[in-house]
């Protein structure tokens, strides 16, 4: 119907009906207006009752609210006990390894650096089969406050060993984190790395000779990362430094203590970098070593005094548009440098003053040349640099010798949870001697797997 017939159509249903006026016409017009009527009556029922249902959905919102708030302020009730309720994440690193050593690995020594007595574990490869360095690790939330975790490392020669077993803050403010319990220090770039995450099979050389192969703490570390868009983290730790380059102290206080400072970030959108630079301080008392004579005597001697060790740390990545499941490459290299000054007893009973400053650095580089599939090349070296037996000198040989190591690897990563790994490495750390090694290793990661550190 045409809306302009409305009003006049309302005008004629009130005019008084005339004795000429047609009565068809009337009538029809009349059910026309009570038709209209009916529409506009049903058309406000509609609105009415949409009115009605949003009012009903605003007060449900309203209370919902008032609930969301009550329940904010109250204490949250004790969660249920369960079979699984207060199971921790459970990971498991199962790993083996064969070695093809052209030169026997017993009596291992780096020339000129003084490695921790007893057995050599991580630092000299065993011919053979053998398990390889195998873990167990156990995390979980403690509540809302802390989490915490513990790893296990069963070693080649059966023994095993707490690698971790911490506590750790999840709520302090402002980007600070505390730690405390037995952990991997975070200074250098790898240390703070579990084996199983290593590009290579076995550590630096550098590392094998400044920290044992992996220095670990007992104590308390705090970092703190910057709120900002450029990558800032700031660490220091204290800590008994029980581990090499350190020895067990019947102290009270510290026997080690770190700081650390991390920066980092991206350089467009297929690269990205991170740099660091560490201080470790220990003191060892009667740290001792196995040695060689001026004699050819094998001799066991001990130092205590106190040993400071700088590292600089560099990585940079590259994944084209960030994308690393195809192809990536990564460039990695440390720098350490150690001063230790103090005493040392030749044969355990001649005392004499000792002072030395030597280095040692690596290089690597890993390209993932197609998916799954990776090679890799690593170079090292270290500087016996300047060495001082005091009354000693006599007896105790100081080699002006720089050994070295080159490796190439292959590995197939089928998944993020399993490897295998080809290595061939030249190993020239003994003085006339050349080892030609060839490894072959598998690593296979089962149950809970954490995201693994840049």
């Amino acid at each position: 119907m045409d809306a302009r017939r409305i009003p006049l159509l309302l005008a004629l249903s009130a005019m008084p009906l005339t004795a000429a006026a047609d009565d068809v016409d009337i009538r029809a017009l009349r059910d026309e207006v009570a038709q209209m009527r009916a529409a506009y009556e049903k058309r406000i029922d509609a609105l009415e009752q949409r009115l009605a249902q949003a009012e009903a959905k605003a007060t449900t919102a309203v209370t919902a609210a008032a609930n969301a708030e009550a329940a904010a302020a109250t204490p949250p009730p004790a969660a249920p006990v369960g079979t699984n309720a207060f199971n921790p994440n459970v990971s498991l690193i199962l790993s083996g390894l064969y070695s093809n050593l052209s030169r026997d690995p017993a009596g291992y020594q780096i020339t000129g650096f003084h490695l921790p007595s007893g057995p050599l574990g991580e630092i000299a490869p065993q011919r053979g089969f053998n398990l390889g360095e195998s873990e167990l690790g156990l995390s979980a939330n403690v509540d809302q406050l802390f989490y915490g975790a513990m790893n296990f490392a069963v070693h080649p020669d059966d023994t095993v060993s707490t690698e971790e077993a911490f506590i750790q803050t999840t709520s302090l403010p402002q980007g600070l984190t505390l730690k405390a319990g037995r952990w991997f220090s975070g200074i250098g770039y790898l240390n703070e790395q579990h084996a199983h995450t290593w590009d290579f099979v076995d550590a630096p050389l550098a590392y094998a000779a400044f920290l044992g192969g992996q220095f670990n703490n007992d104590g308390v570390q705090l970092r703190w990362v910057a709120p900002t868009d450029t990558f800032l983290e700031l660490g220091a730790e204290l800590g008994r430094g029980a581990a090499y380059p350190g020895t067990g102290r019947d102290k009270n206080g510290s026997g080690a203590s770190a700081i650390f400072a991390h920066v980092g970030g991206d350089v467009g959108a297929s690269s990205n970098w991170r740099g660091g630079l560490s201080y470790l301080t220990t003191a060892p008392q009667d740290r001792q070593w196995n040695d060689i004579d001026a004699a050819g005597a094998a001799v066991t001697n001990s130092f205590t005094g106190s040993s400071k060790l700088w590292i600089a740390d560099g990585v940079w990545k590259w994944a084209p548009n960030g994308n690393a499941n195809v192809t990536n490459f990564k460039l990695q290299g440390e720098y350490l440098r150690r001063s230790e000054d103090g005493t040392v007893s030749y044969k355990l009973t001649t005392p004499g003053s000792y002072a030395a400053t030597q280095a040692g650095w690596y290089l690597q580089g890993i390209y993932q040349f197609a998916p799954y599939w990776r090679v890799g090349l690593r170079t090292e070296r270290l500087d016996a640099g300047n060495v001082d037996y005091g009354g000693n000198d006599a007896s105790l040989l100081r080699p002006d010798y720089a050994p070295a190591r080159n490796a190439l690897m292959f590995d197939y990563n089928p998944s993020e949870f399993s490897r295998v790994r080809l290595q061939f490495a030249q190993d020239k750390s003994r003085q006339g001697v050349t080892d030609n090694q060839i490894f072959l290793q598998y690593q296979m990661s089962l149950g809970a797997h954490g995201a693994h550190k840049f």
